[in-house]
């Protein structure tokens, strides 16, 4: 069975998961640790409980999420796993650092690339691939069924939905996959995004003023 531990790192308020199994095999997701007191953090959550680090997960790459990816990569030498679509976006990053007012190294390490309807197993345990496009082209959302929940990203939020008006990003196409692959979802299945607090699908689909 899953845990996820939860933390909030760097100037974007972005979200960051460590998924573990009982077996304390373990997925960061989206390492946004921007900071070495945010590092140490994390870091050190991972040494307290003994987790093996099997992979290091990117529901996009966004610069917010992948602030911490070269340290994750370095200390623990585990392949990032990402939709292929999204390596544009990695590759952005460094120019997309310097207009924020700051340096960003290319990230150097392996990738690999997943797409729709794959599975990740850690042991038992499993998180099927959604394909999410519309906040960025290869958004995805790490869905486990028997859990009902996912980490989703900047797809869909409490209350409101990921931006479109970055680089590739589409307004039509986000609220098309929302409707079309994560509304037909379980209602009670709980969405940890990318900022802000978890929500459901139901809430989500009921009250959500953009639906």
């Amino acid at each position: 069975m899953f845990q996820i531990k939860s933390f909030t790192f760097n100037p974007f308020s972005q979200n960051t998961y460590i998924v573990y199994n009982d077996d304390k095999d373990a997925y960061i997701i989206d390492p946004g640790n921007f900071t070495d007191e945010e590092t140490n953090v994390l870091e050190q959550f991972i040494a307290d409980n003994d987790l093996k680090v099997k992979n290091i997960l990117l529901t996009h790459a966004h610069i917010d999420h992948v602030l911490g990816l070269q340290k994750a990569y370095d200390k623990y030498q585990v392949p990032v796993v990402m939709h292929p679509l999204e390596q544009e976006m990695l590759d952005r990053n460094p120019m997309d650092a310097n207009r924020f007012g700051f340096f960003f190294k290319p990230f150097v390490g392996k990738i690999s690339y997943v797409k729709e309807t794959e599975i990740l197993r850690l042991g038992k345990d499993e998180f099927k691939i959604i394909h999410v496009p519309g906040h960025s082209p290869g958004s995805i959302a790490f869905h486990n069924e028997k859990q009902k929940f996912m980490i989703s990203g900047d797809v869909l939020f409490e209350g409101s939905i990921g931006r479109t008006d970055l680089y590739k990003g589409s307004h039509e196409e986000l609220i098309s996959n929302i409707k079309s692959k994560l509304f037909v979802l379980d209602q009670d299945t709980k969405v940890y995004n990318g900022h802000g607090n978890p929500t459901t699908i139901g809430y989500e689909k009921n009250y959500s003023p953009f639906f």
